[in-house]
């Protein structure tokens, strides 16, 4: 496995993220914005073809392997909604403090029980363009969603979704506790894993 990684993602909040996580690895990670490479047009249904969609396109466009994130909130009451939609929720462009706002609507005068949620995250790793057996990994991050904005830390649903363990919203986690315990964090734990057995 090469070290050199490219993520295909221009989310600073994802990439910042990523690479906290892998710091320990030997996995160097660059963003796909440092090759230039356009976001992928993401037309999958589900979380994970998405993620395979954005990996197979940095891999044709750099030469390199690939990591790809697709993650997004799903809340019960909205019947998985946003889903793989959560970043555009609100329309393009993607803007997370719409986004929010419009999340906090849908749910106006729905009881705490009924506003149970979950963050999903499908991680996939690409050695290249034709890989025929990429590594999927998924982490699912359970909570509820707030009726207010909470916190400053993170970005996206972060603010809204409730953590019960620790009894404050994710935006309000530390950031190493939150890269512990996340979806994101526990995708790319197995995924660190995966790789070592390469």
């Amino acid at each position: 496995m090469s070290s050199e990684v490219v993520l295909a993602s221009g989310n600073p909040g994802k990439v910042r993220e990523i690479q906290a996580l892998l710091t320990a690895s030997d996995i160097i990670i660059r963003p796909q914005s440092d090759f230039n490479v356009p976001d992928a047009i993401e037309d999958g249904l589900t979380f994970v073809e998405n993620a395979i969609i954005k990996a197979r396109h940095a891999c044709k466009l750099t030469g390199l392997p690939a990591l790809a994130d697709d993650s997004g909130i799903e809340v019960d009451y909205l019947k998985g909604q946003p889903g793989i939609y959560s970043s555009r929720y609100a329309g393009e462009p993607s803007n997370n403090e719409a986004n929010n706002q419009k999340l906090l609507k849908e749910l106006i005068d729905v009881d705490r029980d009924q506003r149970s949620a979950r963050f999903q995250c499908l991680i996939v790793y690409m050695k290249h363009e034709l890989d025929p057996t990429p590594i999927i990994c998924q982490g699912t991050w359970e909570g509820f969603i707030t009726t207010e904005i909470s916190g400053v830390q993170g970005f996206g649903y972060d603010p809204l979704f409730y953590v019960p363990e620790h009894q404050c919203t994710s935006a309000e986690l530390d950031p190493k506790l939150k890269n512990q315990i996340s979806h994101r964090g526990q995708a790319l734990q197995k995924l660190v894993a995966a790789l070592k057995t390469q």
